[in-house]
């Protein structure tokens, strides 16, 4: 393909979910603030958003200290600076199509959002994808981003080479092949080893789903979910502390005729919000309230292309601890957290995600040589996560949990060291690459560094 491929616009596509209720470039005022979705991570950096190769090219040279900012969804600091801090959002669009491979190569800028027409134009699709569709390509593979599904990998296990521009200001080409051990350990980095500029992803011909969700009770789910597992292309579930019903969903590939998703008011996500609202007001009513889904969800189907069958609305704000938990030990983990979450008796209308994830061999990603089931803990963003964050903790640790890199949670470099097996390729790889640890905040510092 050519470069009449490339594409700088940064305007929204009209059905993706809203994560951020202003223009990108707004994001950055003149004093350049800049904060993460949920509010929970501020800084003040030097803010720049190239639109050439050649200018990136020329910032990473002129600068010591440099992080970059995707979508700014991660809650945890890593995008977190008062140094330099980089945009790619004028660097986005698919630059070749490999029809007969049925991969395409796209600039690291590009929102998860746009890539649905754009690869259908070519008859390609994501392979899988997870619910919130706002995320940059490079900050999704930086973190491991998944979506749902015993035999589908996360999103950084479907690239099949990148670009990295080095701390030196060099573009180094990479794949199972050529520079592999850099590919290894660059698929999952946390914009560690240098900026991603360029990704080719092994896609598939584009394809419908069918989304069923409906309320099941929670004993059905514990006593048929391995079997399920099995049966279904994606399943997931929501369980609340206090109610014996969870919301399943379900996705499986189909030939099937459309089915719009039906337009109901008030809206799941209106919902959500007033009731996370009323628990913060008043934590008595959670009990009562958590009780009260069959009024509130009505089983639904849908059916539609994969890229609009994905994403969620997602505007009520939250902060987010996930771990991924060995297959085998994934459901007994799931219990022992909701029997914490009640006898605590912690003020959090928020579900228990309760996912599954194919294991892969990137040297950092928490799904390296495991399939996992990932529980997620979501907290109000006008609550304490802290409060409900440190309880859980400790029981997603005692089952040999790996945390989301993206994700809030407590660990350091010791601690980290011993749940990856190639922990030390990894920072012999790192050191090589940027030996005055110009990529480098101080959270990656703590993650990274002995203390």
């Amino acid at each position: 393909m050519t470069d009449q491929l490339i594409e700088r616009s940064n305007a929204t596509h009209p059905k993706s979910t809203q994560l951020n209720s202003v223009h990108p470039q707004s994001m950055y005022p003149q004093k350049s603030e800049w904060k993460n979705w949920s509010g929970s991570q501020q800084s003040t950096p030097q803010f720049e958003q190239p639109n050439s190769l050649d200018r990136l090219i020329g910032l990473v040279k002129s600068h010591d200290k440099i992080r970059i900012a995707g979508a700014s969804h991660s809650f945890s600091p890593l995008v977190k600076t008062n140094d330099l801090l980089l945009s790619l959002d004028h660097l986005k669009g698919i630059t070749d199509i490999d029809a007969e491979q049925c991969q395409s190569t796209i600039h690291a800028g590009t929102r998860l959002f746009e890539l649905g027409d754009k690869l259908a134009a070519f008859d390609q699709a994501l392979i899988n994808q997870g619910d919130i569709d706002q995320q940059s390509l490079a900050g999704a593979i930086a973190t491991g981003t998944h979506g749902t599904g015993l035999e589908l990998s996360c999103l950084s296990a479907l690239v099949q080479g990148f670009e990295l521009l080095s701390a030196q200001g060099e573009i180094i080409s990479c794949d199972a092949e050529q520079n592999a051990e850099i590919f290894q350990a660059g698929r999952v980095a946390l914009g560690s080893l240098g900026i991603l500029t360029q990704i080719k992803l092994q896609n598939r011909p584009r394809y419908k789903l069918k989304e069923h969700t409906r309320l099941c009770a929670l004993s059905e789910v514990m006593q048929n979910m391995q079997q399920w597992q099995y049966q279904h292309r994606h399943i997931e579930f929501w369980a609340f502390s206090h109610a014996q019903q969870v919301i399943l969903k379900t996705l499986d590939e189909t030939d099937d005729p459309f089915i719009s998703r039906p337009k109901e008011w008030p809206d799941e996500d209106l919902i959500l919000n007033f009731c996370v609202e009323l628990v913060r007001l008043c934590p008595a009513l959670n009990p009562w309230l958590q009780k009260l889904l069959g009024v509130f969800v009505k089983p639904v189907t849908v059916v539609d292309w994969s890229s609009q069958i994905f994403p969620s609305a997602r505007n009520t704000k939250f902060n987010e601890m996930e771990y991924q938990i060995p297959l085998q030990h994934g459901m007994a983990c799931f219990e022992e957290v909701l029997h914490t979450l009640r006898r605590h008796k912690v003020p959090m209308f928020f579900p228990v995600e309760y996912r599954l994830v194919r294991g892969d061999d990137i040297w950092l990603s928490p799904f390296y040589q495991q399939d996992s089931v990932s529980l997620s803990i979501h907290q109000f963003y006008k609550q304490d996560y802290h409060a409900v964050f440190d309880l859980v903790e400790p029981v997603l640790l005692k089952y040999g949990g790996r945390p989301h890199w993206g994700k809030l949670h407590s660990l350091k470099e010791a601690q980290l060291r011993e749940l990856y097996p190639k922990w030390e390729d990894f920072m012999r790889i790192r050191q090589e690459l940027d030996p005055k640890q110009k990529w480098l905040n101080p959270y990656l510092q703590q993650l990274f560094l002995e203390q």
